[in-house]
């Protein structure tokens, strides 16, 4: 049974992330300047005074956190950013004190800049993360590594958040034991949640 939902759970992800791809690509310059660009006022009611931020960046297609990552910055949050050093190493977050020239990141193993491992491990009290498709009861599709699951079952008590494009969500998703559930979800034209 398992290995059926991890077959359609591949399937699905492989046709989605192509979708996310190309819709990113098509979008004009001027749209996707403005998309993600602050977070509506909705969502900022969830997120407590002082509170440690972890977003992400952005793999080509995924909804983009740059602007989300300025922007808690500046109002004083701490921000985080997700650290990989290996496929079966638990991911950890580690702060992220410079968003515009981002000197403190380093290429990670898996191609994308992250934050240097001198840096301060933090633990996020809510978290902006990616995702390949989703519900609007807050199932989310990731992209296939357990990394945020598994930090997610650590960590119960951070805020999960997902960031996707509108044309990301589906009618159902295959669900297993270890897929964490988001408290919402932002899109370029709504918030679903809290769930």
């Amino acid at each position: 049974m398992s290995e059926t939902i991890s077959a359609r759970k591949a399937a699905l992800r492989d046709q989605l992330r192509k979708a996310r791809r190309e819709h990113a690509a098509n979008l004009p310059k001027e749209v996707s300047a403005l998309v993600f660009n602050r977070p509506p006022v909705p969502l900022l009611d969830l997120v407590p005074e002082g509170a440690t931020i972890g977003l992400y960046r952005a793999d080509p297609g995924e909804a983009p956190a740059f602007s989300y990552t300025k922007f808690f910055h500046e109002r004083g949050h701490a921000i985080a950013l997700p650290r990989i050093t290996t496929l079966k190493a638990p991911m950890v977050f580690h702060a992220h004190s410079d968003p515009y020239e981002e000197s403190d990141l380093e290429d990670g193993p898996l191609g994308l800049r992250q934050p240097s491992g001198e840096l301060p491990e933090v633990v996020p009290d809510v978290l902006f993360m990616p995702l390949v498709g989703f519900t609007v009861t807050g199932e989310r599709l990731g992209q296939g590594g357990g990394f945020y699951d598994r930090w997610l079952e650590a960590h119960p008590e951070t805020l999960a958040i997902g960031m996707a494009w509108d044309m990301q969500q589906v009618d159902d998703l295959p669900v297993e034991d270890h897929d964490m559930p988001l408290a919402a979800i932002v899109t370029p034209t709504r918030i679903l949640g809290p769930f």
